[in-house]
C-alpha cells in the first residue's frame, strides 16, 4: 500500500487545526478520513468502467460537519445507537445520560470532537480519552480507532479501548454508503443480502422492544438477497413506523470475524462486503434524509444513502437477554469492522 499522507481540512470553531488523511492502495482506491469524528469523508472505488466512484456521503467543508446532523462517516460513542430513557444501571447504581433524541440518548458525542491522530507503517490510529462521569458514563475509557487500507480493497477499522472503573461502551461507524456514487440517486435498487436470521423489534421511537423476532415471512428478510425498496416500501408495522428501514439485525455466528451482509448497485456493478466481529449490524435507509445538501453540490434525497453500523444491541444494559455491552475495569474491548469492496 502506498504511504498515508495528509493535508489541512479546516480549522473548527474552537480554533482546531483538522486534518485530511488520505489512504490510497496499489489499485487506486482511495479513502480520505478526517480528524473531527474520526469520520470518513470519501471512499473512491473503480466501479465497472473503471471510473472512480466516491461511494459514501458527506461534507466538502469542516464547517457543514460541525454544523451536521446526519453523523455522515463519524466514529460513533461511547454508547451507539439509542438508550432508553437515557438511563441504565450498573452494579446497583444508576446512571443518567443526555436526553438528545427525544427522552433517549443517541450515539454521543464522539461525532463533534477532534482527535489527535498517527500515523503508524499502514496504519492511521486515532487517540481519544473519554474522563469519568462524561455524559453520565462510569469509568475514564482511553481508546484508539484504527484506519488500515489493504490492497485487497479492504477498509479495516479496528476499536481497542479500556477503562479504570466497570462501565458500557458500544462503538461504530456511521458511513451512508450509495455504492451509485454522490449523484443524487437513492439506494432503493441496490440489492442487500444479509447473514441475520432474527432481528430486534422495535417501537414507535425506534427502540428496541426486547423482543427478538424471526425474519422469516417479514419485510427484513434478506438471507437470501433483494431491492431495499421491496423493504422500505413494504406495509410492516415495523416499515411504517420507521419510515422504511432502522433496525438492528442479530447476525449468524459468534465473536469471531464474520460476513455480515453483502450490498450491490446494478448501476456501477460495485459491490460492498461487510465483515465484522459484534452480534448486530443496524441497517439504516436514511429514511430522514430530506434534501440534505452534500458533497459536490449534490442534494441528498430520502433514501439516498444505507448504513451497515456493526454494533451491539441498541438498549442492551436495559435488556440482560442481549449480548452484554459491559466493559469490566481493567478489560481490554476490542472490535473489527471490514468493508471490503469489489466490482
Amino acid at each position: 500500500m502506498k504511504t498515508i499522507r495528509s493535508e489541512i481540512f479546516g480549522i473548527s470553531k474552537l480554533g482546531e487545526t483538522v486534518y485530511r488523511y488520505i489512504l490510497e492502495n496499489d489499485h487506486g482506491m482511495r479513502v480520505q478520513i478526517i480528524n473531527y469524528a474520526c469520520a470518513i469523508q470519501s471512499i473512491l472505488v473503480p466501479d465497472k468502467k473503471g471510473r472512480l466512484t466516491d461511494v459514501v456521503l458527506g461534507y466538502d467543508s469542516l464547517a457543514k460537519y460541525e454544523a451536521g446532523s446526519c453523523f455522515f462517516g463519524a466514529f460513533v460513542g461511547r454508547y451507539a445507537n439509542r438508550i432508553k430513557r437515557a438511563q441504565f444501571e450498573l452494579n446497583g447504581k444508576t446512571y443518567f445520560l443526555p436526553q438528545n433524541d427525544g427522552k433517549n440518548h443517541l450515539h454521543g458525542t464522539y461525532t463533534k470532537r477532534v482527535f489527535p491522530a498517527e500515523i503508524v507503517g499502514d496504519r492511521l490510529i486515532f487517540h481519544g480519552v473519554s474522563p469519568d462521569g462524561e455524559e453520565g458514563f462510569p469509568g475514564t475509557l482511553t481508546f484508539d480507532v484504527i484506519y488500515r487500507l489493504t490492497n485487497d480493497n479492504e477498509l479495516i477499522i479496528d476499536y481497542q479501548a479500556q477503562s479504570d472503573a466497570d462501565t458500557v461502551i458500544n462503538l461504530t461507524n456511521h458511513s451512508y454508503f450509495n455504492l451509485n456514487g454522490n449523484d443524487g440517486s437513492t439506494i432503493l435498487s441496490h440489492t442487500l443480502q444479509l447473514n441475520a436470521d432474527s432481528f430486534t423489534e422495535g417501537d414507535c421511537e425506534t427502540l428496541p422492544t426486547g423482543v427478538i423476532k424471526p425474519v422469516d415471512g417479514t419485510p427484513m428478510d434478506f438471507r437470501t438477497g433483494k431491492q431495499i425498496s421491496e423493504a422500505v416500501h413494504d406495509s410492516d408495522e415495523q416499515i411504517r413506523m420507521c419510515k422504511g428501514l432502522d433496525h438492528n439485525f442479530v447476525l449468524a455466528g459468534n465473536t469471531s470475524l464474520k460476513l455480515a451482509g453483502v450490498l450491490q448497485s446494478e448501476a456501477t456493478g460495485i459491490a460492498m462486503r461487510c465483515y465484522t466481529t459484534q452480534p448486530g449490524v443496524q441497517i439504516y435507509t436514511g429514511n430522514f434524509l430530506e434534501a440534505e445538501p452534500g458533497k459536490y453540490g449534490v442534494t441528498y434525497p430520502q433514501y439516498g444513502a444505507i448504513c451497515l453500523e456493526t454494533q451491539h444491541f441498541p438498549c442492551s444494559p436495559n435488556y440482560p437477554q442481549f449480548p452484554s455491552t459491559l466493559l469490566k475495569a481493567g478489560e481490554e474491548y476490542k472490535q473489527r469492522t471490514i468493508y471490503q469492496f469489489e466490482v
